[in-house]
């Protein structure tokens, strides 16, 4: 599901994939739904290429996405997580092994600030059903 959620470098908010053309791909802002053309020359990311540094292997993005949305199905007040103490404890309970020395206080105001996009619209699951019951298979 995050594969065709963009970020783009420069742009605020988060964009849905539309559409590929020659050098650029058409994208849709999730906060106001105007579409636009994106061109090579940006830095588009993929949320589903993004994990988050852990004391072991790294979580990707969707994992710990839908450890938030347990714990805030109504999104996060970004005003309450402004100290670095607040934002330590934001990761704490959504990710308790994140690597406090790896992760910098801009990626989590970055990750709430996403987290808050997908869930205003109307995001609520972040893992596909066939990731999450592959593992489960395999121990059979």
């Amino acid at each position: 599901m995050l594969k065709t959620i963009l970020s783009i470098s420069g742009k605020p908010g988060l964009y849905k994939l539309v559409s590929y053309g020659k050098n650029l791909v058409i994208v849709e802002s999730l906060t106001d739904k105007k579409r636009f053309p994106a061109h090579s020359r940006d830095k588009i990311i993929s949320l589903g290429d993004v994990a988050i540094y852990t004391t072991g292997d790294d979580k990707p993005l969707a994992e710990v996405l839908e450890s938030a949305i347990a714990k805030f199905p109504e999104g996060v007040d970004a005003a309450e997580y402004k100290t670095d103490e607040k934002l330590a404890e934001f990761m704490s309970a959504i990710l308790p092994e994140w690597d406090a020395e790896r992760v910098y206080k801009t990626d989590i105001k970055k990750l709430i600030a996403w987290f808050n996009v997908l869930v205003k619209a109307g995001y609520t699951t972040f893992v596909e059903k066939a990731e999450a019951e592959a593992p489960a298979e395999e121990e059979k």
